[in-house]
């Protein structure tokens, strides 16, 4: 509740009235991804941006296909596309992402960014590789920080590869966290031993 949604709609009304932007990608988990299309846009868009909003969805009736069709239009309006993070993870959503943001100077947002804290995650990889070709990238969350502060990578990772200075999660991993070798099950893992140069990291 503090606000976070809102202060995007404004950047993004912003952009648009700026000229720099005419396509908006948002991505949300599910149990806010209908929020975002029902309530969040029409409530705090402006009125004076004329906009096509499409919510995404993986069953692809012909009514639906001509929604998917219409945002992919170009023209004046603010086009806005609003998919759920799970379809980051197949096939078909990456695709039509990448076709949507290909067609629009693009911004593309995650809402709730640490459905993105796993380097490893397929999703996690596909919404970088997108992230890459969208004009402006924003990320939303309460606390970038669940339990783990290893979980900014990625997040960070997608507003702009540079933002913390290292060229691999392994990197970053072993800046800030000492690891240690469990054996399970006959299997070696690493797991964090304790965090280190924290300050530095906050900074």
């Amino acid at each position: 509740g503090t606000g976070k949604t809102k202060v995007l709609i404004d950047n993004l009304a912003m952009l648009y009235d700026k000229g720099k932007i005419d396509g908006a990608l948002i991505i949300a988990p599910k149990g806010v991804v209908k929020t975002w299309y029902e309530q969040e846009l029409p409530t705090h868009l402006p009125s004076h941006v004329e906009n096509v909003t499409v919510l995404w969805q993986s069953n692809i009736t012909k009514k639906q296909q001509e929604k998917l069709d219409s945002v992919l239009k170009t023209g004046e309006d603010l086009h806005i596309l609003v998919m759920n993070v799970e379809a980051l993870s197949t096939t078909k959503g990456v695709e039509f992402a990448l076709k949507f943001i290909n067609c629009h100077n693009t911004m593309m947002a995650i809402d709730e960014s640490t459905t993105i804290k796993n380097p490893g995650a397929k999703r996690t990889k596909n919404i970088i590789k997108l992230g890459e070709k969208a004009k402006y990238r924003r990320i939303m969350t309460g606390s970038p920080v669940t339990k783990n502060p290893l979980d900014l990578y990625s997040q960070c990772e997608f507003l702009d590869p540079y933002l913390l200075d290292f060229t691999s999660y392994y990197a970053f991993r072993n800046r800030y966290a000492e690891m240690k070798t469990l054996h399970v099950r006959g299997r070696s893992i690493q797991v964090v031993k304790k965090f280190v140069n924290l300050g530095e990291l906050s900074e």
